[in-house]
């Protein structure tokens, strides 16, 4: 089933430019021409930024925010009540450990943390349409995904208290270390989808990033080489519509999907809280990277519940009604009530799983405060592989600076 996007902030108002656009495909008599004709040209009118768009897109959508199974004429998914619960799962402890990590933040254990809250549903689906040979480039709030490449939660956490610059191995799980600078990964993501075209490997790449982002010029020539070169790439947008307190109207006058009509490869909407759009989605465009058809674009139409970072106020920019009006779609919500109606989950499986949550967000709390700190000597170390002079100096100088505060307590 596809359906139309309620997203719309304001109702879409009628006006005399739009409604002269005809949408028939009728030929003009010659009446009609005559009169055309006759009559004296118009002045094009002029673009203006709020002018309204003639209609929402459509998204692709496998359940409703009602929790009711519908049809799509070409992305199915068919899963056991087993895979099922897995989805949920995976839902509700990465929200718990999303949780758990903003509270850390407020408590000073975390200098910063960006949120998903709202995205479960996005990065859960499109992570477990992932084969284990895939190759995943994520932005900074890619969690939901992590969880699906089997990377431990606490290392996650390491980067946002200052510890290390990512606590895992990115080939041992084949998700690379989270990006800052925003847009830059789907670029690295391009040139290593060529990497693999050219080895021969049937495997495909998976690039996440941001409507924000999707205004960098990486992106665009992300999207430029990965379709000269018909890279096994799948961009994957998750559209909370939100860059920081910027909407996605100050970012775009078409819908992102449809960018990459631009560049030579199909782009679809989906909708993102629902999970299981998400996972038929995702695993057709990757299914058809690795059969060598090249890029494709997702845009997963989300909503960030949350504050961008634990830095940010979205009270500031943001209507309270907004936000009112998306928690009526959660994604967990959604899925809930489906596994109930179907009767594929009793309450026992999920009083288990709040348990498991909350053995989770201990283990994690756990976990931050006995991280130790790192040497700050190490800094040094890593710089030039062969070493540099300038750097021998810097070294030298802040050890001598470290020194002075021991001296100076033993001078008490």
């Amino acid at each position: 089933m596809t359906v139309e996007s309620t997203a719309a902030r304001t109702p879409r108002r009628s006006s005399k430019r739009t409604s002269a656009v005809k949408t028939t495909t009728n030929k003009p008599t010659k009446a009609t021409a005559k009169a055309t004709a006759k009559a004296p040209a118009k002045k094009p009118a002029k673009a203006t930024a709020g002018a309204p768009r003639n209609s929402e897109p459509e998204l692709v959508q496998l359940l409703t925010p009602e929790g009711e199974r519908v049809e799509h004429p070409d992305y199915q998914v068919d899963l056991t009540a087993e895979e099922l619960r897995g989805l949920y799962r995976d839902m509700v402890l990465t929200r718990r450990f999303d949780a758990e990590a903003t509270a850390l933040q407020r408590q000073g254990e975390l200098g910063l943390w960006a949120s998903l809250l709202g995205q479960e549903a996005a990065q859960i689906g499109s992570g477990r349409a992932l084969n284990d040979d895939d190759y995943v480039f994520p932005t900074y709030r890619e969690h939901g995904v992590a969880w699906c490449r089997g990377v431990d939660p606490t290392n996650l956490l390491g980067m946002f208290r200052g510890v290390n610059h990512g606590g895992w191995d990115p080939n041992s799980n084949n998700f690379h270390l989270y990006t800052i600078v925003i847009g830059s990964q789907t670029l690295h993501a391009t040139g290593y989808a060529m990497g693999v075209a050219k080895d021969g490997a049937d495997s495909a790449v998976i690039a996440y990033f941001g409507d924000g982002a999707s205004s960098q010029g990486d992106v665009a020539e992300s999207f430029t080489f990965s379709a000269v070169y018909n890279a096994p790439v799948v961009f994957f947008c998750q559209n909370n519509q939100w860059a920081i307190s910027e909407p996605t109207e100050k970012q775009t006058r078409v819908p992102l999907y449809q960018r990459a009509q631009g560049f030579g490869f199909p782009g679809v909407r989906v909708d993102g809280n629902d999970v299981l759009a998400c996972l038929a989605v995702t695993r057709a465009a990757l299914e058809r990277a690795r059969r060598g058809e090249g890029p494709m674009l997702i845009e997963a139409f989300t909503y960030r519940m949350g504050a961008h970072t634990t830095s940010d106020d979205p009270t500031k920019y943001r209507a309270d009604e907004e936000r009112a009006a998306w928690e009526a779609k959660d994604p967990i919500l959604r899925l809930r009530r489906y596994l109930e109606a179907e009767g594929a989950a009793d309450e026992a499986f999920f009083t288990e799983l709040e348990a498991e949550s909350e053995a989770l967000g201990k283990r994690v709390r756990e976990a931050v405060r006995a991280m130790p700190d790192p040497d700050p000597m190490a800094m040094f170390d890593h710089v030039y592989a062969d070493g540099n002079p300038l750097v021998d100096e810097e070294r030298a100088q802040f050890a001598a600076y470290q020194a002075s505060f021991a001296d100076a307590e033993e001078g008490k």
